[in-house]
Parts: structure tokens; sequence; C-alpha cells
């Protein structure tokens, strides 16, 4: 995942995917203590569809950077 390394990379697949990872596991803290706040509910799952689209998109266009982006960030699959 290098290209995800390097901060002023905003626009790679990896580098989105990883954004989305650590606002997902933020909104997803949130909801643990605020059980009632939909909306917040509603944008996680928005990014967490996002990032399954990007995950499919990497898997198809580069395995080898998928596979790095998904073990480096500690991903399923």
């Amino acid at each position: 995942m290098t290209k995800a390394d390097n901060k002023s990379d905003v626009g790679s697949a990896q580098a989105q995917v990883a954004a989305l990872t650590t606002r997902i596991k933020e909104i997803t803290e949130h909801l643990k203590a605020s059980k009632k706040d939909l909306m917040a509910r509603r944008g996680l799952k928005q990014m967490v569809g996002q990032r399954k689209k990007l995950l499919k998109y990497l898997e198809e266009t580069d395995f080898e950077s998928y596979k790095a982006t998904v073990s480096t960030l500690g991903l399923r699959k």
C-alpha cells in the first residue's frame, strides 16, 4: 500500500479506503454511546457501501494492491 502511505495522495482507491475505514471506526464508536443517532447510522451505512465499492474496484483492477490494502487495514476477506 505504498500509494496510500503518501500524505498528499487522497485520490487513489487505496487512500480512499483507508480514509473511509478511519471514519467508519470513529462513527462505530460514536454509535456505541449514541444508539438512537439514526443520521449517524445512515452515514455509516453509506460509508460502508462506498468502501465496499472501492474494494471491489481495487480487487478487479489491481489484485495485489487489493490484498495489501486489506491486510494493512485489517479488514476481513
